[in-house]
């Protein structure tokens, strides 16, 4: 969710990739929903793992919950972003994920500038 509203709001200034440290096999279907009432749609998207190239390319990282051990060292910044999972959660606690990671992404955009 936070990479595709982070490049949604971004206006093409800046680009936010996603990866994490144990993907799924395939993208939550609630997920798919609630991004898609906000006009986003991320269905054909596939997880995809994080490695130390992607992470070498990150000016600032957002982790949610990557635990000590588990995530390559990031160069630049790292944030952690302590959010609820979305797994196994029905629509309405998904609503309310991604309407904080919207909040953040708007925030971390204008602290940026973007």
């Amino acid at each position: 969710m936070a990479e595709a509203i982070f490049n949604r709001f971004s206006g093409g200034r800046h680009r936010g990739i996603s990866a994490g440290s144990n993907p799924a096999e395939a993208v939550n279907p609630v997920v798919v929903e609630a991004l898609r009432e906000i006009g986003i749609d991320i269905g054909g998207r596939r997880p995809r793992k994080l490695t130390a190239e992607i992470a070498e390319e990150a000016d600032v990282a957002v982790t949610m919950g990557c635990g000590e051990g588990v995530c390559p060292i990031v160069p630049g910044e790292v944030r952690d972003w302590p959010l609820e999972d979305p797994t196994g959660k029905p629509l309405e606690a998904v609503r309310r994920i991604r309407d904080e990671i919207e909040a953040r992404v708007k925030a971390l955009l204008a602290e940026i500038g973007s």
